[in-house]
């Protein structure tokens, strides 16, 4: 029988003391076991939102065929976002929030409708989508060596850390989110190039997976949700005292920055 609470407390621990713990698969979660893995997420998040952080929206990893072929999966993964990990743009990020931090561009939705059906059209998604904003998601592991598998990453909440939301909103039908392009550079240089079409071929395509998925387990989107869509390109590990900026075609630039080093 699996102990939800022990591998949430591991997890739990690992975040606190920055120190990562070995990975949950075949140890304390059979291998392929998703479903446990989800459960061990939400007592995690319950966790968070009793000690007072709110809800904002959600994450979903996995959307690049490539990274899914490499773990052996072929669908998305998603995490919760809470207000706890959002960082303006441009705000220096203190390594001592991190353990094994690398940084990704991503489209980000901004929904002004709720999502209830679990089964949703284009249509739908272009309705319920307030305004879409350039974003810098923070990926972390509580995992040593980010040795995970889909069980690790779905039970660490989709290696969620911080996300950076840009602050030039615009309406979807001012972007082409398929063709539009993406560079990440890290003090000017380019480290990370993509497109929309990196994620599931459109970030749309990742939405409508994530509403669907949402409102099957009784837990929608809601209006007012951020949802980070995915990659747009290959995820880069962060240097210390770094600054990165991401710039995606019609969606402008958003920026973040970190600490030389641990200050505890």
């Amino acid at each position: 029988m699996i102990d939800f609470g022990s591998v949430a407390r591991e997890l739990t621990e690992a975040r606190k003391t920055g120190k990562p713990c070995p990975p949950p698969r075949g140890r304390l979660i059979p291998e392929g076991d998703v479903g446990s893995a989800y459960r061990v997420q939400q007592l995690q998040v319950r966790e968070w939102l009793a000690a007072g952080q709110r809800r904002v929206g959600a994450k979903i990893g996995l959307t690049s065929r490539v990274v899914q072929e490499s773990l052996g999966v072929y669908e998305p993964d998603f995490g919760v976002l809470t207000d706890a990990m959002a960082v303006p743009d441009g705000v220096e990020v203190a390594l001592d929030r991190l353990l094994q931090p690398r940084v990704e561009a991503e489209i980000a939705f901004v929904l002004g409708a709720d999502l209830p059906d679990d089964r949703v059209t284009t249509a739908d998604l272009l309705r319920a989508v307030d305004h879409l904003l350039p974003a810098i998601e923070i990926v972390d592991s509580r995992v040593a060596g980010w040795d995970i598998s889909i069980v690790d990453t779905v039970a660490d909440n989709a290696s969620s850390g911080l996300f950076v939301l840009g602050t030039t909103p615009r309406r979807p039908a001012e972007v082409d989110l398929r063709l539009a392009g993406m560079v990440l550079e890290r003090a000017g240089e380019p480290v990370s190039v993509g497109a929309g079409a990196a994620c599931l071929g459109n970030p749309l395509h990742a939405l409508a997976w994530l509403a669907g998925t949402t409102a099957r387990a009784g837990d929608p989107l809601r209006a007012g949700d951020v949802v980070l869509s995915g990659a747009l390109g290959p995820m880069v590990a962060v240097t210390p005292g770094a600054a990165y900026e991401a710039r995606i075609s019609g969606l402008g630039s958003v920026r973040t920055c970190f600490t030389k080093e641990f200050l505890s």
